[in-house]
């Protein structure tokens, strides 16, 4: 695996491995039919070999907190290697979790407001809130939780959640209502087209029926304000 590593580094794809679309903070490929994944976390900045010795690396903290996640019963991607490169780089392979972004389903998958894809958005909403107050309420922050993140699949006639990018998540019982309201903005970085007010409530039920210790005031005033955050930063993105 290392010398595959080698090789992905190097821009030069083994058989069977693609490119993916990724940050200009690490190289992301993958391997559709080994169901794996490779990324290489390239050097932010020169102060980032500091950081690794006092908090650990970024590729370190994805691999303790995906173990974490599996560990608490959360799907996210599993560990398979991992290593060192030149230049201060280090890679991971992991396993490939099966789903779509959130933005995939609610944009492309289940754009009709009628019938059964009615029915499949209702419920893809639910779940997802379900999973996401599960999350909060074990203590758990996701570092970047943006639609993307989320991967989910229809198993059944429910819908399966897992988390990827985990390199920033973390665990603190119990998390402050700043970090609850940042992961809930994040979530609401969706167009009014794809997402609409009565869809966005759906999910905040959901969510707060998880958050037993949030009073229905205090849930309401989070759902509100990561609302009105995340429709800021769009306008000033020029989206809306």
């Amino acid at each position: 695996m290392h010398a595959c590593a080698q090789e992905l580094a190097d821009d030069s794809l083994p058989p069977g491995w693609l490119l993916v679309q990724s940050s200009s903070h690490a190289r992301v490929a993958h391997n559709p039919r080994a169901r794996l994944y490779y990324k290489e976390f390239l050097p932010r900045s020169p102060a980032e070999s500091l950081k690794a010795l006092l908090r650990g690396s970024r590729a370190k903290r994805a691999r303790i907190n995906s173990d974490a996640l599996l560990r608490a019963g959360f799907d996210a991607p599993a560990n398979i290697t991992w290593g060192k490169l030149g230049g201060g780089r280090e890679y991971l392979f992991s396993t490939m979790v099966p789903g779509d972004g959130i933005s995939q389903w609610l944009r492309y998958t289940l754009t009709e407001r009628h019938g059964q894809q009615l029915v499949l958005r209702r419920r893809l909403l639910s779940d997802l809130g379900k999973f996401i107050g599960r999350l909060h309420a074990t203590g758990f922050i996701h570092g970047d939780l943006r639609p993307g993140n989320v991967l989910v699949s229809l198993q059944g006639e429910h819908f399966h959640c897992a988390l990827i990018d985990n390199e920033r998540t973390f665990r603190m019982t119990p998390p402050s209502g700043r970090q609850l309201l940042r992961n809930l903005m994040q979530l609401n970085m969706l167009l009014p087209t794809d997402l609409s007010s009565t869809d966005r409530m759906r999910f905040f039920c959901a969510w707060h029926r998880q958050m037993r210790d949030l009073s229905r005031l205090e849930a309401a005033l989070l759902a509100t304000e990561a609302y009105q955050w995340a429709m800021r930063r769009l306008d000033e993105k020029g989206l809306l």
